[in-house]
């Protein structure tokens, strides 16, 4: 773990660290590990942010963003850097975080990536697919459609995206009917022709947390029960405040959903705190799945317990 070879560039291509992993599967302390352990071979670690929530500042309880005292030190980006009024896609993430890796780069240090948002980690290694800006009257007449309908005319118009998408999952259901009808081609036709990927350029060493289940979902539980000793409750009261859209990425943050309702009187805090706690772990399962499923099959797979450490550093370090 000393070796000053370790995260070397291989020939023309500088070292990005990749830790991810579901959420309370324990990658933000993780990467602290690691960047403590690079910077004591005399290397400069940054950590950046490669999680959706934690990218928002008014998240900061919500999305259990690393605190000051949890950094120890290290040099974190693209944490609470976006105002929640901003929705941040996956391309503009992506373009911060180029940015922020090649000034690390510059400077001579190792990025270190953190997080569990497939797709903003998909968009910076692999690009983005070049969809055009699509037609606000067809946006406008899709998002009008309740969702059985636009799945019904998805299945009609893309019958290959529609099947590959639950019939309730109403964002990317009305993302795939709008892109081929202002477009003339389907979703997967555009992905196909992905560009701006930074996946060829460097040298990365991933790792992926796939943490025991009922251990994970039982972090997620005791995580969300100590938000709302942390202020989650205040934090949401404060965003209701805002007036922000409704639809706007931050409002949909899991938790924000939930303690709303117990601040609008339409829940028990009791009642808040079990939804809170089943939002979290069902989005824990859906990021190990897509976790286990969708990255190369020669990225490791590690479990994150305390007894493997050692290993999963070794596996970070080697070149």
């Amino acid at each position: 773990m000393s070796n000053e070879t370790s995260f070397n560039s291989i020939g023309d291509k500088p070292p990005l660290a990749l830790i991810a992993g579901p959420t309370a599967s324990g990658k933000s302390d993780l990467a602290v590990r690691l960047a403590l352990a690079l910077e004591a071979t005399g290397r400069r670690a940054v950590v950046i942010n490669a999680d959706s929530a934690q990218v928002y500042a008014d998240l900061s309880v919500l999305s259990a963003r690393p605190s000051a005292e949890e950094m120890q030190g290290i040099d974190h980006r693209l944490f609470g850097a976006w105002d929640g009024v901003q929705a941040c896609s996956a391309a503009d993430w992506a373009a911060a975080a180029k940015r922020e890796i090649a000034a690390t780069h510059e400077a001579g240090g190792v990025p270190v990536l953190v997080g569990g948002t497939g797709l903003y980690i998909r968009t910076l290694l692999d690009g983005i697919a070049p969809v055009p800006e699509i037609d606000p009257a067809v946006r406008a007449q899709v998002r009008a459609l309740p969702v059985a309908e636009a799945y019904a005319a998805l299945s009609r118009e893309d019958a290959e995206r529609a099947a590959a998408l639950s019939p309730a999952d109403a964002a990317r259901i009305s993302r795939a009917l709008e892109v081929v009808r202002s477009t003339g081609r389907g979703l997967k036709a555009w992905q196909s022709e992905r560009s701006g990927g930074i996946g060829d350029d460097v040298a990365l060493h991933p790792v992926i947390l796939l943490p025991d289940r009922a251990k994970l979902y039982a972090r997620c539980d005791l995580r969300f029960a100590r938000m709302l000793d942390l202020g989650a409750i205040a934090e949401v009261e404060a965003l209701l405040a805002r007036g922000l859209d409704p639809a706007l990425p931050v409002m949909r943050a899991i938790g924000v959903p939930e303690i709303a309702t117990y601040l609008r009187g339409e829940a028990s805090l009791d009642e808040a705190t079990r939804s809170g706690a089943q939002a979290t772990r069902n989005y824990a399962k859906r990021q190990f799945t897509w976790l286990r499923h969708q990255p190369p099959a020669h990225w490791p797979r590690e479990n994150n317990e305390p007894f493997i450490e050692k290993e999963i550093f070794e596996t970070l370090f080697q070149t």
